[in-house]
């Protein structure tokens, strides 16, 4: 198999975002994303959604996607995403919801979710069952262009090493269907249980990639590249990698942080080969593994094993010491301020950190007005209206908490 990898510029970058649809005043999903969608892009005087590539579905009906076209730097995307997002937020208000994004929603029942009725979707539900009803999961993807093909694969082998740190940073999603389950993401836990998510193959090259998806298409795992649902993946018609591991975020602020880091080391990543560095060491898949495991379920406090010898370091240890070296490179990029915003994540807590922290306050005070006492989901409704809350100030311009 033959697989064109589309020309781009070196270190373009594309954000896309998964936001809930929730009940302002409750904090319930609501499966209305294609009236929304539609009456943000007539306020808009847009085209209807399969026209404008920058808002769509997604799998669930409570779900919107957006997608940021094509930018040199952070700033520039993250304000278009800005722009997107508070369309859609005002099409949302006008039906008293607001936006809501973390890798889960707390308390509601993911069986109960309608799925869009799309054959893509809808083969994933048929293919995988229980766990293709189970995808009430949020995340945020960041795309960055590389020049030449002959990169892809040893940028994605250098960002699978990098892979913790994103999902300790990102962290979002400690609670599912009303409990608590002691992780830090359960989305990743969850999507990684469909038959082609979770952790990629790694390739010394682009041809034993091109090899692997001709036998996955030959013995009917997929129909396409697009299928391969990889943490980090090379994405060959955009000519692009991507970075999946992120659970989904409440601001444009810590997207945007977010997005600085990929882009700084795809970028860091991307000139050495062109020095002529030796590509990156591939972690032995079984270490690779490990690192995911200890990120989903202690976040920051993780210890990561970081060569194949099995030298270990606390990850937040390690990512600090990655901002710094990559100091330079950020500001090549014109993204200072964003990566220095990992630092104020860090600082902060993770928004996993932050739900506890909201659910065990809001159980410890008085029933909120008009709620029963004995309600159990009352304080992870308080979670989601945090969260929604962070979402509403970012997007309208104070992120303060």
């Amino acid at each position: 198999m033959t697989l064109p990898f589309a020309a781009s510029s070196q270190s373009t970058l594309g954000i896309e975002w998964e936001l809930a649809l929730v009940d302002a005043a409750t904090g319930d999903l609501r499966a209305e994303a294609p009236d929304v969608i539609a009456e943000a892009l007539q306020t808009a005087g847009l085209g209807p959604e399969e026209e404008h590539p920058h808002v769509t579905a997604e799998m669930l009906q409570n779900t919107v996607e957006l997608v940021t076209g094509v930018h040199r730097t952070v700033g520039s995307a993250a304000e278009e995403l800005r722009g997107i997002a508070s369309g859609i937020l005002d099409a949302a208000e006008r039906r008293g919801m607001h936006l809501y994004c973390q890798g889960s929603h707390p308390f509601e029942d993911p069986n109960l979710q309608p799925v869009t009725d799309k054959d893509r979707y809808n083969q994933v539900v048929e293919i995988a069952q229980y766990w293709g009803r189970q995808m009430l999961i949020f995340g945020v993807h960041v795309h960055v262009g590389l020049d030449d093909v002959s990169k892809a694969m040893p940028v994605v082998n250098g960002l699978v090493n990098r892979f913790p740190h994103f999902l300790a940073l990102s962290a979002s999603s400690p609670f599912w269907a009303g409990g608590d389950t002691g992780y830090q993401s359960q989305r990743t836990q969850v999507f990684q249980q469909l038959p082609t998510a979770g952790l990629p193959h790694q390739f010394e090259d682009y041809r034993d990639f091109e090899r692997c998806l001709e036998q996955m298409v030959q013995v009917g795992m997929v129909n396409d590249a697009t299928e391969c649902r990889w943490d980090v993946r090379a994405v060959p018609r955009l000519g692009t990698v991507e970075m999946r591991a992120c659970d989904g975020m409440a601001t444009i602020e810590e997207i945007a942080a977010v997005t600085a880091l990929t882009q700084c080391l795809v970028h860091d990543l991307s000139a050495g080969l062109e020095r002529g560095q030796e590509p990156p060491a591939i972690l032995p898949p079984w270490y690779v593994a490990e690192n995911k495991w200890r990120a989903a379920r202690y976040g920051m406090q993780a210890e990561v094993v970081m060569d194949a010898a099995g030298t270990t370091v606390p990850v937040a240890e390690h990512l600090s010491d990655e901002l710094d070296r990559l100091a330079p490179v950020a500001r090549e990029l014109e993204c200072e301020a964003e990566l220095a915003h990992v630092r104020t994540m860090m600082a902060e807590g993770t928004a996993a950190e932050r739900q506890r922290r909201v659910e065990r306050e809001a159980a410890a005070g008085p029933p909120a007005e008009g709620q029963d006492a004995s309600d159990t989901v009352s304080p992870l409704r308080a979670v989601v209206r945090d969260a929604a809350g962070r979402t509403l100030r970012s997007l309208r311009g104070d992120a303060r908490p």
